[in-house]
């Protein structure tokens, strides 16, 4: 699939703001599943940008807006092909030469944990609370039962977030932490993969959280709007076939709906836009993000 994407985000301001100091993460990464063909950044007042990978491996493009100005706007283009999702054969396939017991006990190997340590430790978002290690244990058993594979661990961890959570924009914020989402069983996309984050850690398996698109618009009748089209999900290492896409929002696999921007321990490590001025007063903030599918 080959898909068009465009996100702008605008900062209005109740006052001139100066020496503004910004990174962005709005670069598709380039991988087995997908290739950005074509991107554009432009950034209104006019700066130039500065590039560079991050320790994670994400594009990020770094810029300055000293003069005063009470608007700022990053505007993105960009055209990516994608790929459909590995097929439960191919998975099969790469499973063929390591059991299930195999894999968990490489799991917490030496090797495992120092080649994975910054997605094993828990994070600020990540906490494994005592509420996390309950909700994760109800799966427990299945490990140690010798039917139950990591990657089918991980897919009945994703449907149960799914199924005991309800998607509720207002239930939540940007600051909302997993321990903070059991009193009402509600949250968004961050949130539920923060969740399987902190879950998957607390049973040894290297998780990490994956920000970009998810296109929805033709099953609706129209492009996507923000709510449906920015979105979070999770990668987590399977032994065998490696890092494995899972998304505890939608039933639906990871494949070529889904466009990856980056990776990180959480939220905080791969936030689009980010940065720090001086002044300003009252600040607006809109986004906007349209994504359309190309003829191929």
């Amino acid at each position: 699939m080959k898909l068009s994407i465009t996100h702008v985000t605008q900062y209005e301001y109740g006052a001139p703001a100066t020496d503004s100091v910004n990174e962005i993460r709005l670069t598709p990464s380039t991988n087995e599943r997908q290739s950005c063909y074509q991107q554009s950044i432009s950034i209104e007042p006019n700066a130039p940008l500065l590039t560079y990978e991050d320790y994670f491996g994400n594009r990020v493009h770094a810029f300055s807006v000293n003069n005063p100005h009470r608007r700022l706007t990053i505007r993105t283009s960009m055209v990516v092909a994608t790929r459909e999702a590995p097929t439960k054969e191919e998975r099969k396939q790469s499973l063929k030469d390591i059991t299930r017991q195999q894999s968990w006990e490489w799991l917490k190997t030496e090797e495992a944990g120092d080649r994975f340590a910054e997605f094993l430790l828990e994070t600020g978002y990540t906490q494994i609370t005592p509420e996390v290690e309950a909700f994760a244990c109800e799966l427990m058993g299945r490990e140690f039962d010798g039917h139950t594979s990591v990657l089918n661990w991980l897919n009945d961890m994703s449907a149960k977030i799914r199924g005991e959570f309800v998607y509720d924009p207002e239930a939540t914020n940007v600051f909302t932490r997993t321990a903070d989402m059991f009193a009402h069983k509600r949250g968004v996309c961050q949130d539920f993969a923060h969740l399987m984050i902190a879950a998957s850690r607390s049973f040894g398996i290297p998780a990490r959280y994956v920000s970009g698109y998810h296109f929805v618009g033709d099953l609706q009748g129209g492009s996507a709007d923000f709510e449906q089209a920015s979105h979070a999900w999770v990668e987590a290492y399977v032994p065998g076939i490696g890092w494995a896409s899972f998304d505890p929002t939608n039933a639906d696999p990871v494949g070529e709906r889904y466009v990856k921007l980056g990776h990180g321990r959480d939220y905080k490590d791969i936030v689009p836009v980010k940065g720090v001025y001086f002044g300003g007063g009252d600040q607006v903030l809109h986004v906007t993000v349209d994504v359309r599918k190309l003829d191929d």
